[in-house]
C-alpha cells in the first residue's frame, strides 16, 4: 500500500506579502497566484478605461458623480473553506457606489465588495481572472457588475450578476465601438482610447 498523498499547504496572507514588489500576488482559496507586473497593452487599457470613467463618475465631470473609481484595489473577503482566512484578490479597475461607500476605508485593503470590478486579460491571467478562480468569488461577494477587457482581441464582454448568484454574459463590443454600458450607460465609451495604436 502507497504512501498517502501530503496534503498541500494552504498559503496565508504572509506569503502574499512575502512576494517580491515587482510582482502582482493574489491568495484565492488559499493558493497563492503570483503574476508579472502587467505588459504595455494591458496598462493602456486599463489606465485608458480609468481615465475615462474617473471624470465623469469619481469626480462628476460632464457626469453623474457618485462614485470611487480605482485602480488595483486590494480586496479582502472571507475565504469560506477556511476559518480566519481570506480571499484577497486585485481586480484591474473597481468602483464603489458613494451611497454604499460614502468614505474611503483607512485600512490598505477593502473588505466591502464593490459594485463593478474590471478585469483586463492577458496571457498569464486570464484563466484566473475570467471564470476559474476570480468570478465565483465577485459573485458570491455581491459585485453586480464585471467588465472583462482583452487588449490583445481588443474586446470588452459585459457581465452581470443575476439572482446574486451567477453571472449573465451580456454584449461583447469589439474594436472601435462606442457603446454605454452599464453599470456607467450614463456616458458613452469609445473603446478606441483603450488599444494601443
Amino acid at each position: 500500500m502507497g504512501q498517502p498523498a501530503e496534503k498541500q499547504r494552504r498559503a496565508t496572507y504572509a506569503d502574499l506579502e512575502a512576494v517580491s514588489p515587482n510582482k502582482v500576488a493574489e491568495l484565492i482559496r488559499g493558493t497563492l497566484h503570483v503574476f508579472p507586473r502587467p505588459a504595455p497593452r494591458h496598462a493602456r487599457a486599463s489606465s485608458g478605461l480609468g481615465a475615462e470613467l474617473t471624470g465623469p463618475f469619481d469626480h462628476g465631470k460632464g457626469g453623474p458623480g457618485g462614485w470611487w473609481i480605482l485602480d488595483e484595489p486590494e480586496l479582502h473577503f472571507p475565504d469560506p473553506t477556511a476559518p480566519d482566512e481570506i480571499d484577497a484578490l486585485v481586480p484591474d479597475l473597481a468602483g464603489w457606489r458613494r451611497e454604499r461607500m460614502p468614505e474611503l476605508p483607512e485600512t490598505a485593503y477593502f473588505a466591502l465588495a464593490p459594485d463593478w470590478i474590471c478585469e483586463v486579460l492577458s496571457p498569464s491571467t486570464e484563466d484566473v481572472d475570467r471564470s476559474r478562480e476570480k468570478m465565483p468569488i465577485y459573485a458570491r461577494e455581491g459585485v453586480r457588475h464585471a467588465w472583462l477587457v482583452d487588449p490583445i482581441a481588443r474586446t470588452l464582454e459585459v457581465l452581470s450578476l443575476v439572482s446574486g448568484r451567477s453571472w449573465e454574459r451580456g454584449p461583447c463590443h469589439r474594436d472601435a465601438a462606442r457603446v454605454r454600458v452599464a453599470p456607467f450607460e450614463a456616458i458613452e465609451l469609445d473603446l478606441s482610447v483603450l488599444w494601443a495604436k
